[in-house]
């Protein structure tokens, strides 16, 4: 295959936006382009043409391309944009399944955190795997998300909570980004708990990070983001906002883990503070709600997480109708979303949520897209954009919801270049 010139023909069904940003509210349905019988010019990875394939491919022989490109047949399947993973913590050591078991005999999440387990539990096996072994299992982490269609993510440390280990982790990030087709835009979270030595002062811990973890962290360009876990018996509100604006002073962008167990004012600190998303939101407050919408803070809603945790979720119904661009995300950790699959999460969306197929697909892709900051290069199929695109076996995108938890990706582009076929990793 002549991986610079490419035509794909005959889409069954191409979808996509034109919006190099978040689309808010009702934009979320009413801008999705669905194109019947579609093309996609692609040439050194970067879309040239789409449209109908007709258009596509009289543009094709204007330029007198017909004998310089590769032709893809895509009659028999639903094409859209790569999925976008806006919130992840990829990389990390262990697993705490018997944790599962212990919470369906009845333990909460937060109990079995402040007795020493949850996060506490993986990061003491993140501190003690070495870089080579935290490189292997993300890097099969990575392989399943690209399996499943998705060709960018985010990736947070927070299994460290020392400036040692919290580095190993973006190290480890970083390594991947440049060996491995999925791009990986980092986020340093050591404000993901409260270190055990430090339960008894908290401030202190908030020191450390404001006074040395993130400073060195930027200087060494490490993270474009910092992220902090804004709940009750965590960090505060007032800690969570000295967190974000240490990082703001280092160039590092906000993001706030935000009312995901109680109703804490994390939505309102997010638009306070001029955060790029605020995520989990399932007891976000109608002010909180408000506030992010006025303040274009995309909302991350992680409907697998809610699901794991047999928890109710996020009001997405009253986020969109209130104006607010939504994305959402796996939620990729070990305690509380053990998935890759973002189309599973756009199914629970719709299930679980309320969100229309075409809300689930703007939120998977140009809204998780401008959560991240990468709205200008993916996220959506335009002209000038990367060529990153999914194959489905489907003949719809109301079908790619309807037919719950299979995987229907066959092949995936990263940059015009095939990365999967047949559903394998190439």
């Amino acid at each position: 295959m002549n991986s610079n010139r490419i035509v794909i023909r005959h889409v069954k069904q191409l979808v996509t936006t034109e919006s190099s940003r978040a689309l808010k509210g009702r934009e979320m349905e009413e801008n999705l382009q669905v194109i019947e019988d579609g093309g996609i010019w692609i040439e050194n990875g970067v879309i040239k043409k789409i449209g109908s394939d007709r258009d596509v491919w009289k543009a094709v022989c204007d330029h007198g391309q017909t004998k310089l490109v590769t032709s893809i047949d895509a009659s028999q399947h639903l094409v859209t944009p790569g999925l976008v993973d806006p919130h992840t913590h990829l990389v990390f050591g262990g697993s705490r399944e018997d944790e599962f078991e212990m919470r369906l005999k009845g333990a909460a999440y937060m109990d079995i955190m402040n007795a020493g387990g949850g996060i506490h539990r993986t990061t003491s096996a993140t501190a003690a795997a070495t870089e080579e072994e935290l490189i292997a299992q993300s890097k099969e982490r990575l392989d399943t998300f690209l399996r499943h269609g998705v060709t960018t993510i985010e990736a947070k440390s927070g299994y460290g909570l020392t400036l040692e280990h919290e580095r190993k982790q973006l190290q480890v990030a970083a390594y991947l980004n440049q060996t491995h087709p999925i791009t990986i835009v980092s986020t340093f979270m050591g404000a993901h708990a409260v270190p055990k030595e430090f339960k008894e002062d908290s401030d202190r811990f908030v020191d450390i990070l404001v006074n040395e973890m993130i400073p060195a962290i930027a200087s060494e360009k490490l993270a474009r983001f910092n992220d902090v876990f804004c709940e009750k018996g965590v960090f505060t509100p007032a800690q969570s906002k000295r967190i974000l604006e240490a990082g703001k002073e280092y160039g590092l962008i906000p993001k706030i883990h935000a009312d995901e167990i109680v109703s804490y004012g994390g939505a309102e600190l997010a638009a306070e503070v001029g955060a790029i998303s605020a995520d989990h939101l399932l007891k976000a407050s109608n002010e909180g709600i408000e506030k992010m919408t006025a303040a274009d803070v995309v909302g991350v809603l992680l409907p697998a997480t809610a699901f794991f945790l047999m928890e109710s979720p996020a009001n997405a119904r009253k986020m969109i109708e209130a104006g607010m661009a939504v994305a959402l995300s796996t939620d990729r950790n070990p305690g509380s979303s053990p998935t890759e699959s973002m189309p599973f999460v756009m199914n629970l969306a719709c299930l679980t949520m309320g969100m229309t197929p075409k809300e689930v697909i703007t939120a998977s892709t140009i809204n998780a897209a401008s959560a991240i900051g990468e709205e200008q290069r993916v996220g959506s199929l335009e002209v000038g954009k990367q060529a990153d695109l999914v194959f489905w076996n489907a003949p719809n995108y109301t079908y790619l919801q309807y037919h719950v938890g299979v995987n229907m990706v066959d092949k995936v582009f990263k940059e015009g270049k095939l990365v999967v076929n047949n559903g394998v990793v190439i």
